[in-house]
């Protein structure tokens, strides 16, 4: 599949859009796990200031990038009606590696629970096969106001 191909295919999942969209590729998926891939260049707008000469993509941007792929795994089990995923809780966040802009992350997504609408999934966020964060998220999928 080309990367225009494997774009459409995200597009059509999520409602997050460039320059928010935070995810290249979906590497694998099964019916409570995916694993997704992300390259950072130099452009992007959120190392533009952080920080100049030692440009660093922030912890932020990496759970973003976690939050991203778990709703493109919620995307199969929730209704086709416009929804929007909404992130409901963020826990014991862990950074273990800097990235850089030019590295390649992958993003690997468990979903580990669901009770009535809330998705209680746990993120892990690799760079060069080193762990660089994780965290365990929370988030519902609610219509767009």
């Amino acid at each position: 599949m080309d990367s225009n191909s494997k774009q459409q295919e995200i597009l059509s999942q999520i409602p997050h859009r460039p320059p928010m969209l935070l995810v290249d590729a979906i590497l694998e998926q099964t019916e409570n796990e995916i694993r997704c891939q992300k390259t950072f260049r130099a452009d992007e707008f959120f190392v533009q200031g952080h920080f100049p000469d030692f440009p660093l993509v922030p912890g932020v941007i990496l759970c973003e990038c976690a939050l991203q792929s778990g709703a493109i795994l919620l995307a199969s089990k929730t209704p086709k009606t416009n929804a929007v995923p909404v992130a409901t809780r963020l826990d014991a966040v862990k950074f273990k590696q800097m990235v850089r802009p030019g590295d390649t992350i992958e993003i690997h997504v468990f979903l580990t629970d669901v009770v009535s609408t809330a998705y209680f999934l746990s993120g892990k966020v690799s760079v060069a096969g080193k762990l660089a964060a994780r965290l365990d998220f929370a988030c519902t999928v609610t219509p767009p106001r």
